[in-house]
């Protein structure tokens, strides 16, 4: 009889336990998805902020600038957010990450001095940390195969914020050049709100790093230290292939369909609309599915697989003029990145234990901040020579990640244990 209250009261505690582990993983994505909606509102309106304190032909310049701040800030304070959220623990720090990015909005609204838009855009990066701690979060949260779909999840709703975003972005701007702004700190607020009263620490005081040294606040030291982990440094060099790839597509796709099918906004923005549905599509419905019926590595061959035929398809579409070509280019591209996206970050999280959950996702975030300052330069210098040889090069290199894919097959972490 006692044997069987027991057994009684504990699946009444798991079902408990894991009730709540979905209640605050939902908390998250809610999250996430007023970030992006935020984030989306504000991205039609930089051309005309700028504007204000620059001459026309400067725009463009003046936008690349304040991008390149912000990336280069992130490059540098990613790694050292994540390391604190591993001795801190992820609340604190996503509470000060969301409160930088309020006063960075905040101060994009106020204006009145392009310096004062460099300054907000500063605070945001250097407290960018809100992405690789949310990541370490659902790490904490998750067993480890159950961390693809919800990295999968967290990637949808993103595409949902960005579909709906800049329309509604053009609208508010339409009011008040500045009211998106406002708006998107309001929405970062509210998040930062959400994660101090509804969420609870997902990092156990026994888990976390116990020291922290100057070393601490060296960015490169964190590099040195994941680098450092062989099987965490061959996925990490996998991912900044892919990511090459796909930076490469993103920065310079518009520009390409302008020069060489001479379209206009109107075609151009129906063909990204493509790219939120198909994107949402994948990481939602196809993953999941997939995730039932193959192992993660072969969802990451697919996804390389499908970031490569997009990319030769571009490459295709120089020569033969298709509209069809360059949708099914874009349907590859996205598919594959809602496939590997996930999938790279389930397994990478995978690789470490929690006290270096947070490093692990800063250094990566710091990657892929790297990247946003690097491609832009390296594409359009290739792109000036010949969109053809850009577009050949990157499909060169999702060759050679696949390969890598297929020879290299990251063992988890033996110290990671289930979750009780």
């Amino acid at each position: 009889m006692i044997a069987k209250t027991e057994s009684k009261d504990f699946k009444q505690n798991s079902h408990a336990n894991l009730k709540s582990k979905n209640n605050r993983l939902w908390i998250i994505i809610g999250i996430v998805s007023l970030n992006s909606i935020g984030l989306s509102v504000v991205l039609p309106l930089l051309p005309f902020i700028v504007g204000k304190y620059l001459p026309v032909q400067q725009v463009v310049f003046g936008m690349s600038a304040l991008l390149s701040v912000f990336a280069a800030c992130t490059f540098f304070a990613a790694p050292i957010f994540g390391a604190l959220s591993d001795r801190y623990g992820r609340k604190i720090i996503l509470i000060i990450s969301l409160l930088g990015s309020v006063i960075g909005y905040i101060l994009f609204g106020i204006g009145g001095a392009l310096w004062i838009l460099f300054l907000g855009r500063i605070i945001d990066g250097l407290t960018a940390g809100n992405i690789s701690t949310l990541f370490a979060y659902i790490s904490d949260s998750t067993e480890p195969e159950e961390r693809t779909r919800w990295f999968g999840y967290v990637g949808s709703v993103m595409g949902i914020g960005k579909l709906g975003g800049p329309a509604l972005g053009g609208l508010l701007g339409s009011i008040a050049l500045a009211l998106p702004f406002y708006v998107t700190a309001a929405l970062i607020f509210i998040s930062g709100l959400a994660v101090y009263f509804l969420l609870p620490e997902s990092l156990a005081p026994e888990k976390r790093t116990k020291h922290l040294t100057l070393h601490s606040f060296n960015t490169f030291s964190h590099f040195k230290d994941i680098f450092s982990l062989k099987e965490v440094k061959l996925l990490l060099i996998l991912g900044v292939l892919f990511y090459t790839g796909l930076g490469i597509f993103q920065f310079n796709f518009i520009v390409f369909l302008k020069d060489i099918y001479k379209w206009g906004p109107a075609i151009i923005g129906g063909m990204l609309t493509i790219v939120g549905i198909c994107d949402i599509i994948t990481r939602a419905l196809l993953l999941p599915w997939l995730l039932k019926h193959f192992n993660e590595r072969s969802i990451r061959i697919a996804g390389l697989l499908g970031l490569g035929i997009g990319l030769g398809l571009i490459l295709a579409s120089i020569f033969i003029h298709s509209v069809i070509v360059v949708a099914l280019a874009i349907i590859f591209i996205i598919s594959g990145e809602g496939l590997f996206d996930p999938a790279y970050n389930g397994k990478l999280s995978q690789l470490v234990d929690e006290s270096k959950q947070g490093k692990l996702q800063g250094v990566s975030q710091s990657l892929q901040a790297a990247n946003n300052m690097l491609i832009p330069l390296v594409a359009a210098a290739i792109y000036f020579y010949s969109p053809a040889i850009l577009y050949a090069s990157a499909t060169f290199l999702i060759l050679v990640a696949v390969i890598m894919c297929t020879k290299f097959s990251p063992k988890a972490n033996p110290a990671l244990k289930p979750m009780e």
